[in-house]
């Protein structure tokens, strides 16, 4: 029997071009999400199977996924989606994957990894651009590197922000940044350190972020200190300095509901395929030891959003196709090894 895998939240951007990847590869996913007119609509332009549900009740969600083998969560913001998910997959025996960059969704999935050992399924949040090159990047410059105790990640894209990932760029304004310090994830002012970087084609000053890599590049590496880089000009960094005397107010919910209904104003959901095709991506990476011997890479990689809608597809199919995999809480690159980079690899 073939095994039946299910996208939730397939009408948001990144949720259609996963589906649409899926089927371009000959694949039939289940499509979900809990807009009936979104759902029917994409469902029925790719001439797939669909079903209308939402979070909020437990048994609702066991429900309609007591015969998925596997589920892609494609709908933010996942600190509101992934919990309920991840509990109906265990419940249920269902593997679990979605395409987050929130580093709080990471650490709750890799909390339930005993619970996800016993249930016999996959728990790989992060298998889009959030993380998988970055992930892959880190995996591979500790193995050059084993005795390394500092990593630093970073990227850098002209791409245009997708609706769902400004908003959860929106929601986190209001903590700060982070950094994984002495083996704990910390939160850090905005704009916490700045460095100048060559991601791959030119020096750039950059500052970091609060990006998902701050938890799991720890279990990928056991590197017990992780920052994130993204290039920005010295006066961005300097406004997003002062913004740290004002982080309060970016908590408010008034202010959280005013900043996303602009983006909601935008026209498009997000870059359309010229515009990805046209914005490539770099990836950047650096191992310190004690010794202060450092070690670095770099790459140029497709657009983010074309890695996320392959690279969710290829993890769901890696699982689905290895039925012996131990269950647990896995990275990206502990899943399907550093070489998944190469294929998101240009020349």
């Amino acid at each position: 029997m073939a095994l039946r895998w299910l996208i939730y939240g397939a009408n948001g951007y990144s949720g259609k071009l996963i589906a649409r990847k899926a089927v371009a590869r000959g694949y039939h996913p289940v499509l979900a999400g809990r807009n009936a007119t979104e759902i029917e609509h994409i469902a029925g332009a790719l001439a797939l199977q669909h079903r209308v549900f939402g979070l909020t009740d437990p048994s609702v969600v066991k429900a309609q996924l007591h015969d998925v083998d596997l589920v892609i969560n494609c709908a933010g913001p996942f600190s509101q989606t992934a919990a309920p998910l991840i509990q109906a997959c265990i419940s249920t025996s269902t593997h679990y994957l979605d395409i987050t960059g929130e580093i709080d969704v990471f650490e709750y999935a890799h909390s339930q990894s005993e619970a996800a050992q016993k249930a016999g399924i996959v728990l790989c949040p992060g298998v889009g651009f959030d993380v998988i090159p970055t992930d892959c990047l880190a995996a591979r410059l500790y193995a050059q590197m084993p005795d390394a105790t500092h990593l630093a990640l970073g990227f850098d894209s002209a791409s245009r922000m997708s609706r769902g990932t400004a908003k959860t760029s929106i929601e986190r304004l209001g903590h700060g940044g982070a950094a994984r310090i002495d083996g704990m994830v910390s939160n850090v002012p905005l704009a916490w350190k700045e460095r100048r970087i060559d991601f791959g084609h030119g020096v750039k000053s950059a500052m970091t972020i609060p990006w998902g890599d701050v938890a799991t590049a720890f279990y990928t590496t056991s590197i017990p200190n992780i920052e994130v880089y993204i290039p920005a000009p010295p006066k961005l960094i300097k406004r997003l300095r002062r913004v740290n005397w004002l982080r309060w107010l970016f908590k408010s919910r008034w202010v959280q509901k005013q900043l996303k209904a602009k983006v909601d104003q935008r026209s498009s959901a997000g870059p359309d395929e010229d515009a990805r095709k046209a914005n490539p991506t770099y990836i950047w990476g650096e191992v310190k030891n004690k010794r202060g011997d450092t070690k670095s890479m770099r790459f140029k990689i497709k657009n983010g959003y074309t890695v996320t809608a392959e690279g969710a597809v290829e993890v769901a199919l890696y699982i689905l196709q290895h039925e012996a995999l131990p269950g647990g809480y896995y990275t990206p690159s502990r899943l399907c090894g550093a070489k998944l980079l190469d294929q998101f690899i240009e020349h």
